[in-house]
């Protein structure tokens, strides 16, 4: 086993220590500053620190989880080994293909505004994504058809988000729970991300996307995963449609996980709120090592583990 995998969170995570790691470190800085310019000119870290509804709000969220990613990545990515196997969750997708080398990271904020507004714009009503762990596929796909429902993620055999209007999620989720799920619980999103709701925004999003990049070149030693089907982008112009067609299609990050085990890395780094990556890349391939920044104190407790990885 060689290299390393980073996985980057999506939203739902968003907290008040979510930079404590990194905030104050000097690499961070451009980090903070761009994404500044996307929020109002106002600080991402006073931001989680004041907390409240604001740090769920799909456009603020989006962009406080691109900045956890990068904002980590600007201080310890030139350390990190190589090669390097690179997924990202839901909204972590855009700065996943930052930290591949694919876009700028001044970019990948720019496309994460872009990207929440048109999500917003493409939702005329109360909606969002509610987990359900515990059935079987076929059992969530009978309740989405029930319920007019779609299947947003795919986390493993008996875990699943769905999305679609908040009212019909909340009926889904009392069945669900009558027919013996582990969990069925609401998620703190408020649009309907991997769903049919929202393929306005796919397209919309892939129209800015066509403008933007589509002349890189992906880097030799590092592989970057397609969230929809855990496939390696061959093509930066085929995946960004991929990037694109995601906001309105169901991710399979169980295929993404299964990316990574094949690459046989040495580490799975999670970058971004919370652990919820790592821990699923820990329950799905335990003998790979996965950790998240949020299992750090220190910078330098961090990179004394990354460097065990060579």
């Amino acid at each position: 086993m060689s290299g390393v995998a980073i996985v980057c969170s999506g939203q739902g995570k968003q907290g008040p220590g979510m930079f404590d790691v990194v905030a104050s470190e000097p690499e961070a800085e451009p980090i903070f500053a761009a994404a500044g310019r996307v929020l109002d000119s106002r600080d991402p870290r006073d931001l989680v620190r004041q907390g409240g509804d604001v740090i769920h709000r799909n456009d603020v969220a989006q962009v406080l989880c691109c900045t956890a990613a990068l904002a980590v990545w600007a201080v310890i990515g030139t350390s990190i080994p190589r090669p390097l196997v690179v997924a990202g969750y839901s909204a972590g997708e855009v700065p996943a293909w930052a930290i591949a080398g694919v876009i700028e990271a001044s970019s990948a904020f720019d496309l994460v505004a872009h990207r929440a507004a048109a999500m917003d714009e493409a939702t005329h009503e109360p909606s969002g994504l509610a987990a359900i762990v515990g059935l079987r596929r076929d059992v969530v796909d009978g309740l989405c058809r029930a319920y007019g429902l779609d299947v947003a993620i795919i986390n493993g055999l008996l875990h699943f988000i769905v999305g679609g209007r908040a009212a019909d999620l909340r009926r889904a989720l009392a069945d669900a729970t009558a027919r013996g799920a582990i969990r069925a619980t609401m998620l703190p999103i408020h649009v309907a991300s991997h769903t049919p709701f929202l393929k306005s925004a796919s397209e919309r999003f892939g129209g800015l996307l066509s403008e933007t990049g589509a002349e890189a070149v992906l880097p030799r030693d590092v592989r970057l995963i397609s969230g929809i089907d855990g496939r390696p982008v061959r093509s930066v112009a085929e995946g960004l449609v991929k990037l694109a067609v995601q906001i309105s299609t169901t991710v399979d990050w169980a295929a993404c996980m299964d990316a990574c085990r094949a690459s046989r890395p040495a580490r799975v780094i999670e970058l971004g709120p919370g652990d919820a990556l790592a821990r699923m890349m820990a329950e799905f391939e335990p003998g790979i090592p996965a950790r998240s920044v949020a299992d750090f104190r220190s910078v330098a407790g961090l990179r004394r583990w990354m460097e065990a990885a060579v």
